[in-house]
C-alpha cells in the first residue's frame, strides 16, 4: 500500500500552445497539510482543477494515483465522491438560499414523494457547525445574513458533508478578517487532528507557515521544491517562489518613506462625505468625513472591516450603491463625481475591491477589458482602429508585467492576480490624476505586490495622487506618506508616515486612546 494518499505524476496541461502546467509532481500523505506556492500564474489553481475534476481525464497528460489506485475524474462530482473537495476564492453559496440548503446542495435529504426533509437536514447542519465550533449560526436564516467568515466556514461544513478527506482550499483567507483568520486556521488544525487531508493555496504565507506541514513550490507551470516547514521560513518560501532573494518587500522612494519634497500642494478635497446604508436608512456608512490629498502623495487608509473605508472611496467615485453626499475640490474647484463616467472624465480612476463583480466584465477578452474605459480614444468614425488599440493593450501588458499569452484570451482565464493587474491597466489608460485603489494586492502574490508598489511610487513621483485603502497594516505602513484611520464611519487619526507604528494605527482604529499630537498631520480642509 503506498505511503501517500495523493499522487500526481507528470502533469501537463496546455492552453492551445500554452503550457500552463509541465510536468507536475505532487505527493501528500494521509492527515498532511501541503502549503501549495507560487505566483500569480504559476499554474497553483490549474493544478487544482485537474485534481478536482474541474478539468475532466483525458484534457490532460499524467497520472493521479488515489490511495494507490488511478483516479481518472470525469467531473467535480467524480472527485466529490471520492472523497477531494475544493473550496474556491469565490465562494460557491447561494446567499437566499439557507445555511442548512447550501450545506446539503445537491445531496438533499428528502422524505417519500421527494419533499425536502427539513428536519434532518437542519439537525446534522447543526451538528456539523457544533463540530466546527460555530454553534451560534441559525442553519434555517439564509446566509446572506452572515458574513464572509461564517460563509467560509458554511463551505468547510458543506465539504465536511461530503465527507471530505482531500480538503482543498484556494485562498480562503482573503476577504477575513484576522480574528475569522485564527478561528479558520484552528478549525483545520482540528480537522489535521481527526485525519483529514488539506492542500493549502494562499499569498499569505504567515497562514502557510503556521498551518502547513509541506511547503511545494511552483513556477511557470513547473515544480520547483517540496520541503519540510520545519526547514523553511517566510524568506525562504518567497525566493523559492520568485525565483530571487527579496530582501525587501517595500521599495522606497529615494527621499526615503516620509512625506519629500516631490510632494506638492494640496491637489484633492474631499469635503463632508455622509453614507447612508443601502438597507438601514438609520444607518451611516460613512460620517461626514473630509481629508486633503496632495499631488504626488500616497495617502493610506487603514481600519477594521466595517470601518466605512470602501463606502468613502466609493462615494468619491460616484460608485456608492446607496444614498450618499459628497464634496469633491480638485485643483480648487468644486467638480461633479455623480457617477464612475463623470469621475473618469474629471481625472480619477478607482481600481475596485471586487475585480470579480465591478473589475472585468467577464465575457470580453482580456485586451477588451484593458481599454473599455478609453474605447473612444481609438473610434475611427464607425469602426475601432484595432492596430492602435492592441498597441495601447500591448504597452499596459508590459509595463505591468502581466501574464497573458495573448490579449485575445479570455479575461476569465487568467490568474486573480494577472486580472488584477488588468483592472489596473485599464484605470492607467484614462491617464488619471487621482488614482483610487481598494485593496489593490488582494488575491496578488509577493513578487507581483512588489512590482504594483514600485508601478505605485512611479506614478506619485509623476505627480499622479494616489489613495489606498488596504487591510493588511503592513502594507499601508511600506508605501503610504500618510495614513488616515477609519473606524465606525468616521475619521480617528491623519498621520504622517514617519516612524508610525502598527499599534498606534490600530489603537486609533479601536479608538482606545487620543492619538499622539506629534504625530498626526491635524490638517483642516481649505475652505
Amino acid at each position: 500500500m503506498s505511503e501517500y494518499l495523493l499522487e500526481m505524476k507528470g502533469i501537463v496541461k496546455q492552453f492551445g500552445g500554452v503550457r500552463a502546467l509541465d510536468g507536475i509532481d505532487l505527493q501528500v500523505r494521509a492527515g498532511e497539510c501541503i502549503g501549495l506556492c507560487g505566483e500569480n500564474g504559476a499554474g497553483k489553481s490549474t493544478l487544482m482543477k485537474v485534481l478536482s475534476g474541474v478539468y475532466p481525464h483525458g484534457t490532460w497528460d499524467g497520472d493521479i494515483l488515489w490511495d494507490g489506485k488511478p483516479l481518472r475524474a470525469q467531473s467535480i462530482r467524480d472527485t466529490e465522491d471520492a472523497g477531494i473537495i475544493i473550496i474556491h476564492q469565490e465562494l460557491m453559496l447561494v446567499p437566499q438560499l439557507s445555511v442548512a440548503e447550501n450545506i446539503f446542495m445537491g445531496r438533499e435529504l428528502t422524505l417519500p414523494g421527494g419533499r425536502m426533509h427539513y428536519a434532518a437536514m437542519y439537525k446534522r447542519a447543526d451538528e456539523l457547525l457544533r463540530e466546527l465550533k460555530i454553534p451560534e449560526l441559525n442553519v434555517a436564516q439564509p446566509v446572506m445574513n452572515y458574513g464572509g467568515g461564517h460563509q467560509q466556514l458554511v463551505e468547510i461544513a458543506k465539504a465536511l458533508n461530503k465527507n471530505a478527506r482531500l480538503l482543498i482550499l484556494d485562498e480562503p483567507s482573503s476577504s477575513l478578517t484576522a480574528s475569522e483568520i485564527a478561528v479558520l486556521l484552528d478549525i483545520l488544525r482540528a480537522l489535521k487532528a481527526k485525519g483529514v487531508t488539506c492542500i493549502y493555496i494562499s499569498h499569505k504565507l504567515d497562514e502557510v507557515a503556521a498551518i502547513c506541514d509541506t511547503i511545494v513550490v511552483i513556477r511557470d507551470g513547473r515544480h520547483i521544491a517540496t520541503t519540510p516547514m520545519a526547514q523553511m521560513n517566510v524568506e525562504r518560501i518567497i525566493a523559492q517562489m520568485v525565483g530571487r532573494e527579496m530582501s525587501q518587500l517595500y521599495p522606497q522612494r529615494a527621499a526615503g518613506n516620509n512625506v519629500s519634497a516631490a510632494i506638492g500642494e494640496v491637489l484633492f478635497e474631499a469635503r463632508h462625505v455622509t453614507c447612508i446604508d443601502a438597507d438601514n436608512p438609520q444607518r451611516k456608512r460613512v460620517d461626514d468625513v473630509s481629508f486633503t490629498l496632495r499631488k504626488g502623495e500616497i495617502l493610506g487608509i487603514a481600519g477594521l472591516v466595517g470601518a466605512g473605508r470602501t463606502e468613502l472611496v466609493s462615494a468619491l467615485f460616484g460608485a456608492y450603491q446607496g444614498p450618499c453626499q459628497a464634496e469633491v475640490w480638485l485643483d480648487g474647484r468644486r467638480i461633479d463625481t455623480g457617477s464612475p463616467q463623470k469621475a473618469i472624465a474629471m481625472g480619477l480612476a478607482m481600481v475596485p475591491e471586487d475585480r470579480k463583480h465591478h473589475g472585468i466584465v467577464p465575457d470580453l477578452d482580456v485586451g477588451q477589458n484593458i481599454t473599455l474605459a478609453v474605447l473612444e480614444e481609438f473610434a475611427r468614425a464607425t469602426r475601432i482602429d484595432g492596430e492602435a488599440e492592441l498597441t495601447a493593450v500591448r504597452g499596459e501588458i508590459a509595463q505591468l508585467e502581466l501574464k497573458a499569452a495573448s490579449p485575445s484570451l479570455p479575461i476569465t482565464s487568467l490568474s486573480g492576480g494577472n486580472q488584477q493587474k488588468a483592472v489596473l491597466a485599464k484605470m492607467l489608460l484614462t491617464r488619471p490624476r487621482v488614482l483610487i485603489l481598494d485593496e489593490p494586492t488582494r488575491g496578488v502574490d509577493v513578487g507581483a505586490k512588489y512590482e504594483i508598489y514600485k508601478l505605485m511610487l512611479a506614478l506619485a513621483d509623476r505627480g499622479v495622487s494616489i489613495i489606498m485603502v488596504s487591510s493588511e497594516l503592513a502594507e499601508v505602513l511600506g508605501v503610504s506618506d500618510r495614513v488616515l484611520v477609519m473606524g465606525e464611519g468616521r475619521l480617528r487619526g491623519d498621520f504622517i508616515n514617519d516612524g508610525l507604528s502598527q499599534e498606534t494605527v490600530l489603537a486609533a482604529a479601536l479608538d482606545q486612546r487620543p492619538a499622539p499630537a506629534a504625530n498626526t498631520a491635524n490638517k483642516e480642509p481649505a475652505a
